[in-house]
């Protein structure tokens, strides 16, 4: 069952946002969703996200931050929907989170894509799920893609910084070699400065040793939904 909009992100949501939005979502549809989320909390959380990562680049920050609200922005959730249920069902260790008018996909060493420790080559497993999300993002070319690469805390600044940008390009690279426009693909590398769980334990460095990736609206797609909202 895909996740929650609202599972947890790793940042602290301030209360206001928690409810103005979260009762709105509570019983809304999913194309509803969108709209609340563009409308009641897109601001207010692009602009917790920016804080969090202060001002670097971030997938999910990017998901956030990407709002075009209203209605408008209901209708682009409804596509993510269906582009978000269907990776869940075709790449099974995806982490596949609706966010607004967005999807954020991790992929962890338990899931997806992964790398051997400090290794950037691709795996047979790997690239088998990355052939399947190629064939998704060709399904619905209306929507760009940030790819980021992130390491747990173990060993030097400098070199997991270089090591989560060898492992963001890898995917990148793959990606493209599959047909997928590299006009629509956005790289970023962020080593072990945005981790997502505890680094003080086995299990948390592991989920921290990740791919992640942002899906987004692109222009034509804004544009389409609100022709479609003026008809």
């Amino acid at each position: 069952m895909m996740n929650s909009i609202f599972k947890k992100i790793g940042i602290v949501l301030t209360a206001a946002a928690i409810l103005t939005s979260c009762e709105a979502v509570q019983n809304a549809n999913n194309t509803q969703k969108g709209a609340v989320i563009g409308t009641a909390a897109g601001a207010v959380l692009g602009g917790i996200i920016g804080n969090n990562v202060k001002k670097k680049n971030s997938a999910l920050g990017a998901v956030i931050g990407g709002v075009v609200g209203g209605v408008a922005g209901g209708v682009i959730g409804k596509q993510m929907d269906k582009q978000a249920q269907k990776i869940e069902s075709e790449i099974p260790g995806a982490e596949v989170t609706r966010v607004g008018e967005g999807i954020d996909v991790v992929f962890d060493e338990n899931s997806g894509v992964y790398f051997a420790t400090n290794k950037y080559n691709l795996n047979e497993k790997s690239k088998a799920n990355l052939n399947k999300l190629a064939g998704i993002f060709k399904e619905y070319p209306d929507t760009n893609i940030i790819v980021e690469g992130h390491t747990d805390s173990t060993g030097d600044d400098k070199y997991n910084m270089t090591l989560s940008k060898n492992r963001a390009d890898a995917v990148t690279n793959y990606l493209v070699s599959q047909g997928i426009s590299k006009s629509r693909l956005t790289t970023y590398a962020h080593g072990e400065t945005l981790p997502k769980y505890d680094n003080s334990t086995a299990e948390g460095r592991a989920k921290n040793r990740r791919v992640e990736l942002g899906i987004v609206a692109n222009e034509k797609m804004k544009k389409d939904a609100q022709e479609q909202v003026k008809q």
